[in-house]
């Protein structure tokens, strides 16, 4: 197996050879992508329903596949817009010279997959670097191990060894993965180990992406319709029980008794997830966090690690109230108005996304000024990750940089700038040797 520093060599190698692909072969590779994953879907499904010991195929179809299609397809469609250079406007002082703006291929992509979303969170920055012209290596997720093997497998049949290299292994090939001089790197997982592999891409300066965590709150105000609201967030809480970075963590309540949300949740049926908790160390960091914490179970547990959707509740200070949840429970915080929920999510680092049930213009308006978030979404929780041509990404603590359509083209590409300056201009009088009526022209300008 290569390790990463020889992947990168060799693309590097094979790149300084035939340079970066050209947008006929660019759209060629995305759309041979999307039919290769297609093809093997059925594939896929079976191999995270083994890793995860229970995996509904219907959540891997819709939430890896399809949505690795259809952003390969959109990408495919619009790269010759996305890759157009751009005029530039020329001060008059400069004039006739011409300015443009192109976007190249930054080089070689590192690309490290979590186990949550093993194709789709590996696949989706593939997509965005390809579309913009480069080389990747992807580390995908060891906790996944089947899954990694058909995606090494994917790579290869879609789009060749010149084009992309997988390396596999354990937290030290990960870690070694993160110190490799790259031309970009992504990482998605967790906040404290993305803390870790910013570390170690800062020795080479190399410009990262990172989609990490955080809580993200379900606000449902007093204008919701409770019954509504708690379907929507139950429903984008039991995708993939919960083991998802944009999942709703916690439920703030303004203007709705507890008894109510928790009569609105039973009524929805939606109770145990179709999808298991991943692994027994899942399992238990869950039951760390809910220790101590009042819990009312929406159904009765399934076979192995499938858990119900729980709801939480917990005193001040917590663990609840701290740490990402990333499973089937769900936090409930009753708040006396809509300022002490503005005041509980501006005290914790920014999140992914804020969801919105209920909010009259002003409400919505007062969220977006007082909190910070990569996402405000009204009315459903986590299918906004779906549009491929909406930028997606977190703010401080939940990440950095953009991902998903032209958003994440221009992630991955470089600005270069490009001026062709004519034979003369009215700049070339303020040129050396100046003269004193040079010196005094300056003085002028600056006046």
């Amino acid at each position: 197996m290569p390790s990463a520093a020889e992947a990168l060599a060799a693309l590097r190698a094979i790149e300084a050879r035939d340079g970066p692909p050209d947008l006929a072969r660019r759209r060629a590779l995305l759309g041979k992508l999307a039919a290769v994953l297609l093809r093997r879907a059925d594939e896929a499904a079976a191999a995270i329903d083994a890793d995860y010991g229970g995996r509904s195929p219907e959540e891997t179809l819709l939430a890896e596949v399809k949505l690795v299609v259809d952003a390969a397809r959109h990408a495919a469609r619009y790269l010759p817009r996305w890759a157009r250079p751009s005029r530039v406007a020329v001060p008059f002082p400069f004039q006739p010279a011409r300015a443009w703006q192109e976007p190249v291929p930054k080089g070689v992509i590192g690309i490290m997959a979590p186990w949550n979303y093993p194709l789709q969170l590996a696949l989706l920055p593939a997509v965005d670097a390809l579309a913009a012209g480069n080389r990747i290596v992807v580390k995908p997720a060891e906790a996944t191990p089947r899954t990694a093997a058909l995606l090494e497998v994917l790579l290869a049949e879609a789009l060749g060894a010149d084009i992309a290299r997988a390396v596999q292994g354990g937290p030290d090939i990960a870690a070694d993965f993160a110190a490799q001089p790259w031309d970009h790197l992504v990482f998605t997982g967790g906040t404290a180990t993305g803390r870790r592999v910013m570390q170690a891409a800062a020795a080479n300066l190399t410009p990262l992406t990172l989609e990490l965590g955080g809580k993200c709150p379900a606000l449902i105000l007093p204008g919701a319709d409770l019954a509504r609201a708690a379907q929507a967030i139950l429903a984008g809480k039991a995708v993939n029980a919960g083991q998802t970075c944009i999942a709703p963590d916690t439920v703030l309540l303004v203007g709705h008794r507890r008894e109510d949300f928790v009569a609105a949740c039973r009524a929805t049926g939606i109770g145990l997830p179709e999808t298991a908790v991943v692994n027994d160390r899942q399992v238990a960091r869950l039951a760390g966090i809910c220790a101590g914490a009042a819990l009312t179970p929406l159904a009765e547990p399934g076979p192995g690690h499938r858990q119900p959707l729980a709801l939480a509740e917990a005193p001040p200070g917590h663990l609840l109230h701290e740490a990402e949840l990333f499973g089937p429970v769900l936090a409930v915080q009753p708040l006396p108005d809509l300022a002490a929920a503005i005041g509980w999510i501006a005290a914790k680092s920014p999140p992914l996304a804020i969801y919105l049930f209920g909010a009259k213009a002003v409400e919505r308006e007062a969220v977006a000024a007082g909190t910070r978030s990569g996402a405000i979404i009204e009315g459903r929780c986590v299918e906004y990750a779906a549009f491929p041509s909406l930028a997606f990404g977190g703010v401080g603590a939940s990440g950095f940089g953009r991902r998903n359509g032209e958003a994440g083209f221009r992630e991955f590409s470089n600005l270069r700038a490009r001026v062709s300056h004519g034979g003369w201009s009215l700049s070339r009088l303020l040129d050396p040797p100046r003269t004193e009526r040079a010196k005094a022209l300056v003085r002028r300008i600056l006046r």
